[in-house]
């Protein structure tokens, strides 16, 4: 058991070496040679050159190997890019996918030199290069559920700033200005984005595009009606926010609905797995033939597979739309 514990500290501080060296090293040098460029600024004494106003590649990693193969692999690292945006968190797509990777080679590790079978390593370094883009959808559903609660107000605020007589870009800024993040910064990006000479049509749309919310849906379409029909803007925007307001009401309700559910689901799903770990330390010889006999490895991955499919079916049948 020592030399497993031994083996699992060794690799793991390899892994996270790998990590620093590759990854979060690159980033802090960046970050040291703009605050330094910053901190010293130099006057301007040549010319631009041609091409030098074009826009820049997207940023996809530190390490240049990885950010020209993934420049070229755009089918893949564009909605990776979608995502991590979406998210709000600071973080490159080379270094989430250097981290899938290393959460990846940890579990099968791990779990081969604990039960030498490569198909349950194989399973379980799966299972953990997921964990990374797990962590970013649950982040970004997070903010999409931050965003919703805030966008009643805003409207709110974008149909008063109307009635006193500002015009439709200086409510998007006072939003901007006023409401926290998320909702600051989206709207700060579009009052950016139509005051830079986008129109405001498309300002609108890239909206709805960054925030696919059916809200986000309702304020573009409204506000892009209005714009080619006429109307009362203000009123368009109460109303709106009220329906919002009633929608977000219904979520609620569903949800206090189905806590049930949901909860007697977390508890199907975790109960066999906590067992398990509690037998495993308390009765190591009771739980020693499952590892051991190929029958026992046969009957962890039938069992897994059948956790698997039954929260996927309790998650659909909660997953209620409204």
């Amino acid at each position: 058991m020592a030399i497993v514990v031994l083996t699992f500290v060794l690799i793991l501080g390899i892994v996270l070496g790998s990590y620093y060296a590759f990854v979060m090293r690159p980033e802090r040098d960046d970050r040291s040679r703009l605050l330094n460029r910053l901190s010293k600024p130099k006057a301007v004494t040549h010319l631009l050159k041609p091409g030098e106003l074009e826009r820049p590649a997207d940023r996809l990693s530190d390490v240049q190997a990885i950010q020209a193969m993934l420049s070229r692999a755009k089918g893949f690292s564009g909605p990776l890019d979608r995502l991590i945006t979406q998210s709000g968190v600071n973080i490159t797509v080379g270094a989430l996918v250097m981290a899938s990777v290393l959460f990846g080679c940890v579990g099968y590790l791990v779990v081969k030199f604990l039960t030498y079978f490569t198909v349950l390593g194989l399973a379980a370094g799966l299972l953990f290069a997921s964990l990374p883009f797990m962590f970013i959808r649950w982040k970004r559903t997070r903010r999409f559920q931050k965003f919703e609660e805030q966008f009643p107000e805003a409207v709110e605020l974008m149909a008063r700033a109307l009635r006193a007589g500002h015009a439709f870009p200086t409510g998007i800024l006072m939003v901007a200005d006023e409401m926290p993040d998320p909702m600051g910064a989206e709207f700060k990006l579009l009052y950016d984005r139509q005051n830079f000479g986008m129109p405001v049509s498309d300002a609108l749309k890239g909206l709805a595009e960054r925030v696919p919310i059916l809200d986000a849906k309702f304020f573009t379409t409204a506000v892009l009606t209005q714009r080619e029909t006429g109307g009362n803007l203000s009123e368009i925007l109460d109303n709106l926010a009220a329906v919002i307001r009633d929608r977000f009401k219904v979520k609620r309700q569903v949800r206090a609905v189905t806590a049930h559910a949901r909860i007697t689901g977390w508890i199907l799903a975790g109960l066999p797995v906590v067992l398990g770990l509690v037998l495993a330390v308390m009765s190591p010889e009771y739980m020693q033939p499952m590892i051991t006999d190929p029958l026992g490895m046969k009957m962890f991955a039938v069992g897994g597979t059948m956790q698997v499919i039954g929260s996927l079916i309790i998650r659909k049948l909660v997953n209620i739309r409204y």
